[in-house]
């Protein structure tokens, strides 16, 4: 069934640059990640870590 997919994947043009821009929104986003969760406030996290126990 794999050959049929390839096959079809090989005839449509330009589709080459898609696993590249995949790869790419995929990088950036824990990258961006990455960023967000260290330069979190850490009196924001605790705040956040209490929350529960405020009831």
């Amino acid at each position: 069934m794999l050959k049929f997919i390839k096959h079809n994947m090989e005839t449509i043009s330009g589709i080459e640059i898609y696993p590249v821009i995949s790869l790419l929104i995929f990088f950036l986003f824990f990258v961006g990640l990455y960023v967000w969760v260290f330069t979190y406030k850490k009196e924001k996290i605790t705040e956040m870590s209490n929350i529960p126990f405020n009831e």
